[in-house]
This record gives C-alpha cells, structure tokens and sequence, in this order.
C-alpha cells in the first residue's frame, strides 16, 4: 500500500497531460481585419489547432471546407462563417484587397456546371456556357456588362455549339472548348472540338476535332500562350463521365499545343490523371495545369456513363512546367498546390502573377511559388471565373446555382 499516493500522483498527472492544449496554439486564431466583418485574418495559417478539431470530408453531393472545421476550443473560426474574403498573409493579401474589396451575388443560376467564362471587350460582354446531360441543345449564357445592373440572357452562336466546357480570347474571337460530342445535337453531328465564336456576328466555326482520326475525350480547358498564340489545351474524361458524349474515350487523359495555323497537334504531358484547368503566367515561362484526378469514374464502354464520384486522397493539385524553346517545349513538373477544398478546377493567372483556382465554394489566390494569400468565399461550388471590364479590373465567378463578381487590387491578363 506504501505505493498508492505514487500511483495517484502519476494518475493526476496522466489526466493533466490528456487535458493539456498543444504548445503553440496562435491567439486569435481568426481575427476581424474590419470591413464590417466582410474579411478575417488567419493567423499563422491556424498552423496549430487546439484539440479536439475535425473536419468533415466532402462527397458529391455535400462540400466541407475550413470554414466547416469543427474545435469547441476555437470559437475565433467561426468568424469565416460570413466572410467574403479569408487573409492568410496579412501583408500581402490586404494590400491585393486594396481598400474597397467587394463582393456581390449577381444571379440564381440552375444547379447544372456553369463554365467557359470569356469576356469580348469591344462588345462588353461575357459569355459563359452551362453543361447538363441528358444530352441535347442547351442554350448558353451572356452577361450583358452594358446594363446597370448587369442582366443574363440566354444566346445561342450560329451554328450551335453544344457544351463548350472551357474558353478563352485569340484575336477578336472567342475560343471555346466544346465538350460534347453526338450523332444528332438539333439536326447536326457534333465532336468534341475547339470551335471560334464571332462576337460580333455570333457566328461560330470549327478548328480542330481530332487527332488523327480519334475524337478527343472532353477538351476541358484552353489557355493561349503570350507570344506565340498557340492554344493550348487540357483533354480529361469528364464528357464520358457526364453523359455529355456518346463515345467512351479513344486517347488517353492529356494536355496539347495546338497551332491553327498549321493544324498541327502537339501532345505536352500525359502523366495527370485528369487534366483540367491550364494557365499561362504573364511572361509565358511558366505553364500551370491542374489534376482533378479526385474527381473520376469509369470508362468502360460497356458500362455506359456512369458520372463520376470524389475521393479526398485522390489528384486535386496543381502542377507548374517550364516553357521554352519560344513557347514550343513544356519541361521540368512540379508539384504547386494541393487544394484546401474540392478540386482546383479552373485556373487563371493575373497580370500581377498570382495564380487563382476555382476550388469548392470559393476562390484561392496564390503567390507565384504556390502560397495561399486570399480566399474569396462563396455558398456555391465555383467551377470558373474571368475579369471583365476597361482595366480588368472586375472578376466574375460562376458554378452550379450562382453567379458573383468581385472588386478588388487584382487584375486580368491583357486578352490577346
């Protein structure tokens, strides 16, 4: 009995130790970085969280972000509950806020994927496209920018084009990456193509639907080099997934260059999983493409499409390439960024050089060494997002139910 207090002493202990917090917790984890609440700092990243914290992994059909971490012992995060814009580098991020950051819910969209945001500039406004099986002829979006405020319309170019899934601006036209592929799409077979739409007369054309004979998988998104204008061009198999083709894949999952003044066809990397969005910094040096192998299904033909389902430790990373050889040789992959939420879905460049993703409900803006700086925050999922305007100065975001702008320090690329 002589060792009872002994053990009732190491007992005492044991029980401080469980109820002991990690050394290192930062207080406060969230903070108010004023605009009424519209913007929160996150200290130190909230690299050290005391304990017990969860968060719930998202699924197709429900979406957790951080803003959804779970801790009783940090009551400072449920400050990004009504956040528009998340700090991560106080220094940087409110400098790029500037000091009238806004953030406006523009319009109710259905819950179909809302992608393929081009702005034309001398007519003032944006297109975008909205994807939905089953399959037929879907009309499109425009956002007339001329209006006070903005209105939505729906457009159709002539001839149509069913399901473009990415866009881009070469040379007073629109580039669009259509993704859907049918024997009979109103009348007309249509094959996953790059096809042009004229602003001006909405009249549309085709520049490439295949390669060698094979049809192309979804031709996800585009991007256009700076000084060469080739177009380059992501190549997942989402349109079999989705019911948006009925052909299953013939090419592997792939990124290419395509030149369309000599129609020739470059094939870049075929080592991601599910090629998606795609990027140019500034100066053409570097290339960026995203991985949402996270997001995929099956492709066997006998099976028919089945959709596609999310795993959380599945590919949701981008990766950046060099680009030399005057634009023409894609080298040296590395890892950039795992996305924080969902997928890194599309992916835009700013003039600044900072990267930006559509991941999951918002929008996550990066120094160009893969850095979180800023996180626009949505209550929908954003699939893409282009600036419009005189200086490019105004960013608008879409996905499934919703449409928003943004105003703040950041701008758009010049449009070639």
């Amino acid at each position: 009995m002589k060792n009872l207090p002994r053990l009732l002493s190491l007992s005492c202990v044991a029980t401080v130790w469980a109820q002991v917090q990690p050394f290192g917790v930062t207080r406060p984890i969230v903070e108010d970085c004023g605009f009424n609440g519209t913007v929160v700092c996150v200290n130190k990243y909230a690299a050290v969280l005391p304990y017990h914290f969860n968060r719930s992994i998202s699924n197709s059909k429900v979406d957790y972000d951080f803003r959804n971490t779970s801790d009783q012992n940090a009551t400072t995060l449920d400050l990004l509950d009504t956040a528009n814009f998340v700090v991560f580098d106080r220094q940087r991020g409110l400098q790029y806020l500037g000091p009238n950051p806004s953030y406006e819910f523009m319009f109710a969209v259905s819950p179909a994927v809302h992608e393929a945001p081009v702005y034309a500039p001398k007519q003032n406004l944006l297109f975008l496209s909205q994807l939905a099986p089953p399959t037929g002829q879907l009309p499109q979006l425009v956002v007339d920018l001329n209006q006070n405020p903005p209105t939505l319309n729906e457009y159709l170019p002539n001839p149509p084009i069913y399901a473009p899934n990415g866009g881009t601006f070469r040379n007073g036209l629109i580039i669009f990456g259509a993704s859907g592929g049918n024997d009979s799409l109103g009348g007309i077979e249509q094959r996953i193509s790059i096809r042009t739409v004229d602003p001006a007369t909405n009249s549309s054309t085709v520049l490439l639907n295949n390669y060698f004979g094979f049809y192309f998988n979804t031709i996800d998104d585009l991007s256009i080099h700076p000084t060469t204008k080739d177009i380059f061009f992501t190549d997942p198999y989402y349109s079999w997934y989705n019911g948006l083709t009925d052909t299953a894949p013939q090419l592997p999952a792939a990124s290419y260059r395509f030149d369309p003044e000599t129609g020739a066809v470059f094939l870049i990397d075929d080592s991601l999983e599910e090629p998606n969005g795609i990027a140019f910094s500034p100066d053409g040096k570097t290339l960026y493409i995203s991985d949402t192998g996270a997001v995929s299904g099956t492709i066997d033909p006998r099976l028919g499409s089945q959709g596609a389902t999310f795993n959380t430790t599945g590919k949701r990373t981008i990766y950046a390439f060099d680009v030399t050889s005057n634009g023409t040789r894609v080298s040296n992959k590395r890892a950039f960024y795992l996305a924080q939420d969902w997928v890194p879905d599309g992916l835009k460049v700013s003039r600044e050089g900072l990267v930006l993703t559509g991941s999951g409900h918002g929008v996550d803006i990066l120094d160009d060494v893969g850095q979180l700086l800023i996180r626009i925050q949505t209550n929908y999922t954003v699939q893409n997002f282009a600036w419009t305007g005189q200086n490019l100065s105004t960013l608008w975001m879409m996905g499934n139910n919703g449409i928003s702008r943004v105003q703040f320090n950041i701008t758009g690329q010049t449009l070639t």
